[in-house]
């Protein structure tokens, strides 16, 4: 919910006032001093690499319905991020994957329904049959060097990145004595 959309005290009814408080303006009641925080919406995201291919999904929702994700999605309340992205996974393409690595935070809020913070994690398949399901029409696995139209800029950049971490490993020479 944003600041703009509160128009009474969830304590007292009150209707709220815009006040300074805590360094920004804030819907705050004038009879209890109860004060709104806008809570940022966080999400995780598996990123699944295997044969050199990565597993993406197909949007069936907006925003951009019909391009291509990681498996992901918000994280509950209460909800550790690793197991989101586990159930995320899931849900969207019928796998059970166990994390492996945290890869990254993104931060940058794309649209007004995304997320504020995305949680990368890298995960490899324990087991499960894919198909895609839940707010995904299909899945399938890409060549990291050929992608097809993906939704986010969030799913490029860490895209992006696992290339040059990889191509770092990959090059790595051993040094003399090793």
């Amino acid at each position: 919910m944003r600041p703009q959309d509160i128009r009474y005290c969830p304590s007292c009814a009150t209707p709220v006032v815009i006040r300074e408080k805590i360094g920004q303006p804030r819907p705050v009641c004038p009879a209890c001093n109860w004060i709104y925080f806008q809570d940022p919406k966080v999400a995780a995201a598996a990123l699944i690499v295997e044969n050199g291919k990565i597993l993406l999904v197909r949007r069936v929702n907006e925003p951009h319905r019909g391009l291509w994700t990681l498996p992901a999605g918000f994280i509950n309340g209460g909800e550790d991020p690793a197991q989101a992205a586990i159930r995320e996974t899931r849900e969207e393409t019928g796998l059970t994957v166990r994390i492996t690595a945290l890869l990254d935070i993104y931060a940058r809020r794309e649209h007004a329904r995304g997320a504020d913070f995305v949680i990368f994690y890298q995960a490899e398949i324990e087991s499960g049959t894919p198909h895609p399901a839940d707010d995904a029409d299909a899945l399938d696995w890409f060549s990291l060097d050929a992608l097809p139209l993906l939704a986010f800029d969030a799913t490029r950049y860490i895209i992006e990145k696992f290339k040059s971490m990889r191509s770092i490993v990959i090059s790595k020479e051993p040094r003399s004595g090793d």
